[in-house]
């Protein structure tokens, strides 16, 4: 029944998952990926399942075998509404991925602009974590980014809640080096005046 549970919520169907808790599955049961019914709606990017998850006491922290949980997955997917549910669901922030980073850093590389907004504004997310690669979100965002209009907004939110322009990589090399590596001027002007404030 617990794998019912689990496929039900990957499909997102709400009524099944219901139905299923109902007659005694267990909601923090986990496939053979390590994944609880709500992280495998989660996957799917299915809202509604998830609300109902949380609401029934689904645990959202649990992460599955590759490291993931709601706020972690969605967060790096761009899911902005369970983003917000994971958050107001009080989502354990300082839980990391397999690569060592918290939910801020992928969605600051991957141009996830509204989803970083909510993580600064709603959260408590550590805004200057070092992931495994001896990266933060702002070193990811200027890395990984391409430059374009969404990670020069992600770089301006970073530095406005606080980023440390000064934290470079694993060999010292700072965001700003960075920037002017790629030619990244719009960047490179948001890094210099925040290196000079």
């Amino acid at each position: 029944m617990n794998k019912q549970l689990i496929a039900a919520a990957e499909r997102g169907d709400t009524t099944e998952v219901l139905k299923m808790l109902e007659a005694g599955a267990d909601i923090g049961a986990q496939d053979e990926k390590g994944r609880t019914a709500v992280v495998a709606a989660t996957y799917g990017n299915h809202v509604d399942t998830v609300e109902a998850l949380i609401a029934q006491g689904a645990d959202i922290n649990i992460r599955d075998n590759m490291l993931n949980n709601v706020l972690l997955y969605a967060g790096a997917s761009g899911y902005l509404d369970i983003v917000r549910l994971a958050i107001g669901a009080e989502a354990d922030t300082t839980l990391t991925n397999r690569f060592g980073g918290t939910a801020l850093i992928p969605a600051a590389d991957r141009g996830h602009v509204e989803v970083v907004k909510e993580l600064l504004e709603h959260s408590d997310v550590k805004i200057d974590h070092i992931n495994n690669l001896n990266w933060t979100a702002l070193l990811e965002a200027v890395i990984l980014g391409d430059g374009g209009e969404r990670h020069q907004t992600i770089v301006k939110l970073l530095l406005d809640y606080g980023a440390d322009p000064a934290i470079g990589d694993g060999d010292g090399i700072t965001p700003l080096v960075h920037a002017k590596a790629r030619g990244y001027k719009e960047i490179i002007k948001l890094l210099e005046a925040a290196s000079h404030s």
